[in-house]
């Protein structure tokens, strides 16, 4: 689920690592959901830590999970889905 926003406009996630963090242990939320608020982390100018984040998704699922998510996230930050 996305919100449409216009090309070339900036949305910026403050607290970014909170949120993914929260969102991880969130069970209701899936690796897409997931992915969504880790595109916009990516995006974020706040400092995150990653490692942090990525053995949280471990931690929740597998490997593959964070492969997944990592490549699914970037497809959004750059734009192409």
């Amino acid at each position: 689920m996305t919100a449409p926003v216009k090309r070339g406009a900036r949305i910026t996630l403050l607290n970014a690592e909170r949120h993914l963090l929260n969102d991880i242990a969130d069970r209701r939320l899936t690796r897409d959901n997931i992915a969504i608020t880790y595109a916009m982390a990516l995006g974020s100018d706040e400092h995150v830590d990653w490692t942090k984040v990525n053995q949280a998704i471990l931690d929740r699922w597998s490997p593959a999970a964070l492969t997944y998510i990592k490549d699914k996230a970037w497809k959004f930050a750059e734009g192409r889905s």
